[in-house]
């Protein structure tokens, strides 16, 4: 008897047959109302099944496992599901309505089911899909690691999900890092499920510890800070944050701290507005390898209290694969902060500094710009770019596994930093050259690694060609972070 291999529909011939010899017989004639059979002489192979021919919609859909949330918001998401005209839109639609569900931050463990519709209102074409779903606990706790500004903190953390039933949460969480910064942050967060597009309210209380020894002083932060974030197109690329922050903060000097940074001391409050517009179309965010990223960043400060300013920050990278082995990056990024009127002050903590093995590479942190008695106080306005490009590792070793984490890595990176008055009346030649002088610029090699998709870190063999006597330089670097030039 011939094998038969119920693999999508395909059969496999018995090469030894010689004759002419029919399946077993059920009724006489195969699922689909046809003779199969299989001929010594010819190698024959079963069409696989179009599911786009399948004619098919959706007649019921069940949810099961439902407790606290609530059937309105799950009615927005499994809705599209009614829109499936044939078999191949109905897995399609199944698939994205179960990201949908996973987004809400309500469920794990969600299951997928199709069968034949049967009962009353079914029809000749309909199917059931039935969601498994299975609710996360009133109370979780998480103990994790955290990576950000060339720093791992521990994180430990708090929540409640689906607080009332529609995606509320509740969350607490205590973060300390390796240099004895440490943060409190309690959040309120409240996403909204109507239309097609997703936003989200965040309203958070935190206080911030943090020490800046590149420049003298201690920094701590108690805030509120109110965020609205919300998709402008479906695919989740173009993306806003509305923000408000109102936070008092209070700057101690070190014992070593010059006399330009304790005039700057003591509390402040600061009251701004914030809009970050991101358009991201990368493959990947760590290793991209074609795609771009632009992102734009706009705050004033001076509803209230005493500091005030308008501060503008523009961020673009491009990618290119000439070949699966080779990515090429351009990155550039840059900034400009003006005060309001002479009432208000601008801190150090709002000023612009360069340098660092994610930043301009081959100098120490906030290692670039003006300084006094070795300590950095930043500027008013900056410009960085660079150049990169991305191998895997020689002769690929772990490919497709861990190997992949991993990239060769070469660059050119310059910038500059520094307190400019640009004059809208002034001429060209005049302002070009207070963005141009005493630029600093690196060449350099090295291995970077990917963490989880959401950090990188970098080993970098630096070698600056243009600096000035005052920066601090550093050819051997090691970064940790989340953001990179």
């Amino acid at each position: 008897e011939p094998e038969t291999l119920k693999n999508f529909g395909v059969a496999q011939q018995d090469k030894t047959m010689k004759d002419k010899t029919k399946f077993p017989k059920d009724g006489d004639h195969s699922p689909f109302g046809q003779d199969r059979t299989l001929t010594g002489d010819q190698n024959k192979r079963t069409k696989p099944l179009d599911l786009k021919s399948v004619r098919a919609r959706v007649d019921k859909i069940h949810i099961d496992g439902l407790c606290r949330t609530k059937h309105d918001i799950i009615k927005a998401q499994v809705n599209e599901l009614f829109k499936a005209k044939d078999f191949q839109d109905v897995i399609i639609n199944a698939y994205t309505v179960r990201g949908k569900l996973e987004s809400l931050g309500c469920f794990k463990n969600i299951g997928v089911y199709i069968d034949t519709s049967h009962g009353p209102g079914a029809t000749p074409e309909g199917v059931e899909v039935t969601f498994t779903v299975h609710e996360l606990k009133r109370i979780m706790g998480n103990i994790n690691t955290m990576v950000g500004n060339n720093e791992a903190s521990l994180l430990i953390g708090a929540k409640t999900p689906n607080l009332f039933g529609r995606g509320e949460k509740l969350q607490v969480d205590y973060s300390y890092g390796h240099k004895n910064s440490s943060n409190i942050n309690i959040a309120a967060i409240k996403p909204f499920f109507t239309g097609r597009l997703s936003k989200v309210l965040t309203t958070s209380v935190y206080t911030t510890t943090s020490e800046f020894p590149w420049s003298g002083y201690k920094e701590n932060d108690k805030g509120l800070l109110v965020d609205f974030a919300f998709d402008s197109n479906e695919s989740g690329t173009f993306k806003h944050h509305l923000q408000y922050e109102a936070v008092v903060r209070e700057l101690t000097a070190t014992k070593q701290a010059t006399f330009r940074v304790r005039e700057q001391c003591g509390p402040t409050l600061k009251s701004s507005l914030r809009h970050i517009c991101k358009v991201d179309k990368r493959d990947e965010k760590i290793f991209p390898s074609s795609g771009t990223l632009v992102q734009c960043t706009t705050e004033i400060a001076g509803l209230g209290g005493n500091i005030g300013f308008i501060k503008n920050e523009l961020a673009i990278q491009s990618n290119w694969s000439p070949h699966e082995c080779l990515t090429f990056q351009v990155a550039a990024q840059t900034g400009f902060l003006r005060g309001i009127n002479n009432d208000m002050q601008i801190s150090i903590a709002d000023n612009f500094f360069l340098g660092g093995p994610l930043n301009l590479r081959g100098f120490e942190m906030r290692g670039v710009g003006p300084r006094e008695e070795g300590h950095a106080l930043g500027g008013n306005t900056y410009w960085a770019a660079a150049f990169h490009f991305y191998s895997p590792l020689p002769f690929r070793p772990g490919k497709n596994s861990f190997g992949d984490l991993f990239r060769l890595h070469g660059f050119i990176n310059g910038g500059n930093v520094n307190n400019a008055a640009l004059k809208l009346g002034g001429s060209y030649e005049e302002n070009l050259r207070v963005l141009t002088e005493n630029v600093r610029c690196t060449a350099g090699c090295g291995i970077a690694m990917k963490l989880g998709n959401i950090a990188r870190v970098e080993l970098n063999f630096c070698l600056p060609f243009k600096y000035l006597r005052s920066d601090v330089q550093q050819q051997i670097q090691l970064g940790l972070g989340v953001q990179y030039l």
